[in-house]
C-alpha cells in the first residue's frame, strides 16, 4: 500500500522555497541571535524587527528553514495555547478565560499578518471535528460540547446519522464539531513566507549553522558555531541577547532537555482524489478531522484534495534518536486509512515522512531566562505549535525585555513542567506509560493506576 509513496515531505516536495542562506563565515555581532528557523524562531525575528527596526537580528538554523516541524507537519492551525480547552481547563482553572481570550487574539493576528504580506499559505479557518469511533467516546464528546459551550465556543454535537452525513465513514458513531477554534494552513508556505518578511525586514538568516555552546561574555552572549555542510567551518557571534527556538532539536543549553521529550510522529498523503471520490465521503467544510482515543489519527484534505492522514504511534526511541521512515507505522497507517474510508480502495499514497515532535510532561510549552536573563527559551508545543508558535515568541522577547504582560503573568509561563528522567531511565518509563495509554483505549478510556499515578503529579498524559 506504501510502496509508490515517496519517502519526503508532501509539503516541501515542490519548488518555491526561499533562500539558500550562507552559513556566517567571519565573527560577527548581533543585538538579538535566534537559535531555530521554525516557526517560533521566525516568529521572533519578524516581531523584534516590526517592534524596533534598527535591531539588529541574526538567525541561525542548523539545517534548512522549515526542515523540522515547521514544515513537516499536519497544518492544523488551533487557537489553543493549552493543548485543548479540557486539558487547559483542568490544569489553570483561574486562568482559563484569560488563556482562551489570548489564544483566539494570537490566531487572527496569524490571520491578519498573512492578509497583510500577501502570504498565500492556503490558511482556511474551518474549525475542525473530533469524532467518535468507541462507543464510550460518544459520552465523552458530549460532556466535551458542554465545556466548549460554556466558555462561549460554536460547539455542536453530532449522532451518528449526522456525522456521517457530513464525513463518511462506516467507523463514525458521532463527532463534535467546533466551527470556530482554528482550521488548517499549509505549514510550509507559512514557513516560507515568514522567512521571505524576515529578510525584507532585514534580519540576517543563515542555513546549515549549528550553534554548539553559549557563554557570557561581558554584557552579552558569545555564541560558538559550526556549519553542517561542506566544508566544515567555524565561527562566533557575539550577541547582546539570544533566543532558543529548536523544537525537538537538543537544546545547546543541557539542562532543557530533561524537558523535553522527543517523539517520533508519521504521516502519509494520498494522490489527488478523483471527484466521484471526493464526492463518496462528502466533507464539505473541508474541516480537520482527528478521533478521540490516546492513540488519535489526524487527517484534513489539501488544497489539491489529497487527504493527508497521521498520526496514532507516537514513537520514542531510546536516546531520541529516530527515523523519518517507519515501514511498520506507515503501512499501519495506511491499514487504518482504508478501514476508514473503505469506499477510497485502490487510493494510492504518494508521500510518507516522520518527523519529532517537542512533547513536555505536561503536553503545553514551558518558558524561561538563563544567564541572567540574556537567554530565553520556548520549547514543548506537543504537537500543536503552527498557532501558539507566535504566541512563544512573544513571550520569548517580552522575557527578554524584562516585560510584564498577560502572558508573562501567566502560570504557564512562570512554572516549568515536571522534567523527564534522564536516560537509562527515560526509555522505560515511556514505555510503559505508551502501553497504559493503549490499554485505556481497549479499556473504554479507564484509566489504570499508573495513569492515574501520574495525573497526580500534573503529569499531562490526560490530554
Amino acid at each position: 500500500m506504501i510502496k509508490d509513496a515517496a519517502p519526503r515531505v508532501f509539503w516541501t516536495d515542490r519548488p518555491g522555497a526561499p533562500g539558500p542562506w550562507e552559513p556566517p563565515r567571519t565573527r560577527t555581532t548581533a543585538d538579538l541571535l535566534i537559535v531555530g528557523g521554525g516557526l517560533t524562531g521566525l516568529w521572533a525575528a519578524v516581531l523584534a524587527k516590526q517592534e524596533n527596526p534598527a535591531c539588529d537580528v541574526v538567525l541561525v538554523e542548523r539545517r534548512s528553514i522549515a526542515y523540522g516541524a515547521s514544515g513537516r507537519n499536519g497544518g492544523f492551525i488551533s487557537d489553543s495555547l493549552t493543548h485543548g480547552l479540557a486539558h487547559g481547563s483542568r490544569r489553570w482553572p483561574s486562568e482559563i478565560g484569560t488563556l482562551l481570550t489570548l489564544g483566539r487574539a494570537n490566531l487572527a493576528a496569524v490571520a491578519d499578518f498573512l492578509a497583510h504580506h500577501g502570504i498565500d499559505a492556503d490558511l482556511r479557518l474551518v474549525g475542525k471535528t473530533t469524532v467518535a469511533v468507541e462507543p464510550y467516546q460518544v459520552a465523552e464528546l458530549r460532556r466535551a460540547e458542554k465545556l466548549h459551550r460554556e466558555h462561549g465556543e460554536d460547539a455542536v454535537f453530532l449522532d451518528r446519522d449526522e456525522m456521517r452525513a457530513d464525513v463518511d465513514s462506516p467507523t463514525y458513531l458521532g463527532g463534535l464539531r467546533l466551527r470556530g477554534a482554528g482550521g488548517l494552513v499549509d505549514p510550509a508556505a507559512l514557513t516560507w513566507g515568514l522567512a521571505r518578511v524576515a529578510e525584507r525586514l532585514g534580519v540576517a538568516i543563515h542555513e546549515d549553522t549549528e550553534v554548539t555552546a553559549l557563554t557570557r561574555a561581558g554584557a552579552g552572549v558569545e555564541a560558538t558555531m559550526r556549519t553542517t555542510s561542506r566544508p566544515p567551518a567555524c565561527g562566533v557571534v557575539y550577541a547582546g541577547q539570544v533566543l532558543l527556538a529548536t523544537n525537538a532539536f537538543p537544546a545547546v543549553l543541557r539542562r532543557l532537555r530533561n524537558f523535553v521529550l522527543p517523539v517520533w510522529d508519521y504521516v502519509l498523503v494520498t494522490e489527488p482524489l478523483s471527484p466521484a471520490q471526493r464526492a463518496s465521503i462528502r466533507w464539505a467544510q473541508g474541516q480537520g478531522l482527528t478521533d478521540a482515543g490516546n492513540r488519535f489519527h489526524y487527517y484534513r484534505l489539501t488544497a489539491d484534495d489529497r487527504i493527508l492522514w497521521g498520526g496514532y504511534d507516537a514513537i520514542y526511541n531510546f536516546g531520541g534518536s529516530g527515523s523519518e521512515q517507519r515501514d511498520a507505522t506507515h503501512k499501519r497507517l495506511a491499514v487504518h486509512f482504508f478501514e476508514t474510508f473503505p469506499q477510497l480502495h485502490g487510493l494510492r499514497f504518494t508521500h510518507r515522512w516522520g518527523g519529532m515532535i517537542d512533547s513536555t510532561s505536561r503536553f503545553t510549552p514551558f518558558f524561561g531566562t538563563a544567564m541572567g536573563g540574556r537567554v530565553a527559551y520556548a520549547l514543548g508545543y506537543t504537537g500543536l505549535g503552527v498557532g501558539a508558535s507566535r504566541f512563544g515568541a512573544l513571550v520569548g522577547l517580552d522575557l527578554l525585555a524584562g516585560r510584564s504582560t498577560d502572558w508573562t503573568r501567566l502560570r504557564m509561563v512562570r512554572r516549568h513542567p515536571v522534567p523527564f528522567p534522564p536516560e537509562p531511565l527515560r526509555w522505560p518509563v515511556v514505555e510503559v506509560t505508551r502501553r497504559a495509554l493503549a490499554r485505556a483505549d481497549d479499556n473504554e478510556g479507564r484509566r489504570g493506576p499508573w495513569l492515574r499515578l501520574l495525573d497526580r503529579f500534573g503529569v499531562g498524559f490526560d490530554s
